[in-house]
């Protein structure tokens, strides 16, 4: 076995992983209060990623000559804002109404709001495919080798500002009031009323937070691919996966199950074939369904009672 070739399809797998986790996150934290599948939740991804591109465009046009990583940093405050504006007016708009509703109707508009958005995106960007500045690509993919390993710079800003962001997350959750807040509510949304947490502020909040995570997740996947009005469906399917293979509402699954989804597609296109991948990732699906359903970490969803 060659295994700088294997170091080499690990680390691509950890890369594309924590842009999935990163997605991921929003689903399980959204069903960890609300048990809802936001399937909206890939195409914020894709919104997220063409509002990065759209900024550094804006930047360009106005000749607004930043350093490197500061205008990148413009772009992930921009997308990151826009995208949890738009996370809350999807809850507000088109959840909360139907909230006491059967979890069909939500299920079903989800789906339709994904159809919506992926096709008023392609209806003003058009349907052909758009690539980052080369000034901001070309900057990240050099790099340097350990071993048989190459090491982009690109790998390290994307794993290094996805480890940053869960961490934070983590911190949020676990430390802070508007964390107890969050998991206060998905526990007993009544009760945690009569506690003084206002339900519908919390559950804003947390469609705002993640949809901002997969907003930068869509700048990361920008700066390394082609993007189109179309991204946000299968990266929304993976994300999903992981989310599941981790364990549903588990944060902390959400994470390990990006990464292992990731790095398992990625051994799979090196040692198998590229066109095998997406088949290898349904596959795992059915087979935590059957032979782990709670998923890696377990579930964390409270019993209402």
């Amino acid at each position: 076995m060659d295994w700088g070739i294997l170091g080499q399809q690990i680390l691509n797998g950890l890369t594309i992983g924590s842009m999935y986790a990163l997605i991921a996150l929003g689903y399980t934290m959204v069903y960890g209060i609300l048990q809802l599948i936001n399937f909206a939740h890939g195409e914020v991804f894709m919104i997220g990623s063409f509002l990065g591109l759209g900024t550094l465009a804006l930047l360009d046009a106005a000749h607004v000559n930043l350093p490197i990583p500061l205008a990148l940093l413009v772009a992930f405050v921009v997308a990151m804002a826009g995208a949890a504006l738009l996370g809350m007016a999807i809850e507000r708009v088109a959840y909360r109404p139907l909230r006491a509703s059967p979890r069909l109707a939500l299920l079903i508009t989800a789906l339709g709001l994904s159809i919506v958005l992926q096709n008023a995106v392609m209806l003003i960007v058009g349907t052909e495919d758009r690539t980052y500045p080369e000034a901001y690509t070309e900057a990240l993919i050099d790099g340097f080798d350990i071993g048989a390993i190459h090491i982009s710079y690109q790998q390290i800003f994307t794993l290094g500002l996805a480890l940053v962001l869960m961490t934070l997350l983590t911190i949020l959750v676990q430390k802070t009031r508007m964390g107890k807040a969050m998991r206060a509510t998905a526990q007993d949304p009544m009760t945690a009323g009569l506690m003084g947490i206002e339900a519908n502020r919390v559950i804003a909040y947390t469609f705002a937070i993640g949809s901002a995570l997969a907003a930068a997740g869509g700048i990361l996947f920008g700066l390394t691919y082609s993007i189109n009005f179309f991204i946000g469906y299968q990266a929304g399917l993976k994300a999903f996966i992981a989310a599941v293979l981790g364990g549903i509402g588990n944060i902390p699954g959400a994470m390990v199950g990006g990464l292992v989804l990731g790095v398992v597609e990625a051994l799979g296109a090196g040692y198998v074939s590229g066109t095998w991948k997406d088949v290898i990732a349904f596959g795992i699906l059915v087979v935590v369904l059957i032979f782990r359903p709670s998923g890696l970490l377990g579930e964390r969803v409270a019993e209402k009672v």
